[in-house]
């Protein structure tokens, strides 16, 4: 079994991909069809271009705080190719890859970042929870949402996202006791990216891995190469099958690095140097994995010029349509905190109105 292999412990890591491309660990290399394997790289190549854009419409006061996630593409990506469409995604707030290839629509994406709740609706078809801000209380819905589907005896499973320093807050653990305790179909991926905003991760935790934090639970925890697509597949599509037959949740541990800032209002030449984050750009997940698909005949730098030039112009066009279809409403402001406006909301959306019809200011 992949699990027994690699002890957190010792920090065994699971590569298959290392940093030019190549296979290191044939035996693993996953049977992954080609229009999975095309449809990972592009979903990752605009993941990255929509990210580098979002910072540049932040900048210019187009956009809110927004979270980047360039370096993390694999972490997200891999994973999600592993799982099923009636599996549940349930986010933190840097996933936005694994968003775009579980279903969420670009301009869902954005306009989540521009401010608007309908950001958070999505397609009645696409099983993902909204994003969540508040550090750690995603295990527990992704508990809540596993728990369900067991009771139901549904053949799906809950995959949630969590960052290194959010191990560090009470509801992981809770989240993940229950979990452990009732066998739930649960798989935890945590984002390793090094730093928990401006406090990195070997002050956060004296846990030589973030992986054996699974031991006190009872359950299997792998520390992955978060930077390579195939092992994050591997590990996925492994912790996937034992939650089906009902032994119960994993915790995967992605080894990544996040090359931009937290988020756009944090400045991380504060407190790391350039040198360590060029040394993590040489590991840079998209390359290796153009590289491996090159090699595969599966791709070329024609075909990659060509996508990037696609996905510019499609991130451009999506944000324009965002800004001249995303402003909110008064009524959405009220009408997007529960299913239906209780009576207080109401008469606070009314009192409002008149508010403002008696010339008060915004």
């Amino acid at each position: 079994m992949l699990f027994e292999n690699y002890d957190p412990l010792k920090g065994e890591m699971l590569q298959i991909l290392d940093h030019e491309g190549k296979i290191v660990n044939d035996k693993l290399e996953p049977k992954i069809n080609k229009d999975t394997l095309i449809k990972m790289y592009r979903t990752m190549v605009l993941g990255r271009v929509a990210d580098e854009k979002a910072l540049q419409f932040q900048r210019q006061g187009r956009m809110l705080t927004y979270a980047p996630n360039i370096g993390q593409e694999a972490a997200q990506v891999g994973p999600m190719a592993a799982l099923k469409d009636n599996d549940w995604l349930v986010l933190a707030f840097r996933e936005f890859n694994a968003m775009l290839y579980k279903g969420v629509t670009l301009e869902q994406a954005f306009l989540y970042w521009y401010g608007n709740e309908r950001g958070s609706r999505y397609d009645d078809e696409v099983r993902v929870l909204p994003i969540n801000v508040p550090i750690g209380s995603q295990i527990n819905h992704a508990a809540g949402v596993a728990y369900a589907s067991k009771l139901q005896k549904k053949d799906e499973v809950a995959i949630v996202f969590i960052g290194d320093g959010g191990t560090s807050h009470g509801e992981f653990h809770e989240g993940m006791n229950f979990a452990a305790t009732f066998d739930l179909p649960m798989i935890t991926v945590i984002q390793n990216n090094q730093y928990a905003i401006s406090t990195p991760r070997h002050k956060a935790t004296k846990a030589k891995t973030l992986a054996q934090k699974a031991i006190a639970y009872g359950i299997p925890g792998i520390q992955v190469d978060g930077n390579d697509p195939l092992a994050m597949y591997v590990a996925v599509e492994a912790a996937r099958e034992r939650a089906i037959k009902g032994e119960g949740p994993t915790l995967i541990e992605a080894v990544t690095y996040r090359i931009g800032p937290h988020t756009t209002s944090d400045n991380p030449k504060l407190y790391r140097e350039d040198e360590e984050v060029e040394r993590w750009m040489k590991k840079d997940p998209i390359q290796r994995f153009k590289k491996y698909l090159i090699d595969k005949k599966l791709w070329s730098e024609k075909k990659d010029e060509a996508l990037h030039e696609e996905h510019k112009q499609n991130v451009l066009e999506t944000f324009k349509h965002v800004e001249e279809t995303g402003d909110v409403s008064l009524e959405e402001i009220f009408e997007y905190t529960y299913e239906n406006m209780t009576p207080n909301l109401v008469e606070q959306m009314e009192y409002y109105k008149e508010y403002l019809k008696q010339g008060g200011n915004e």
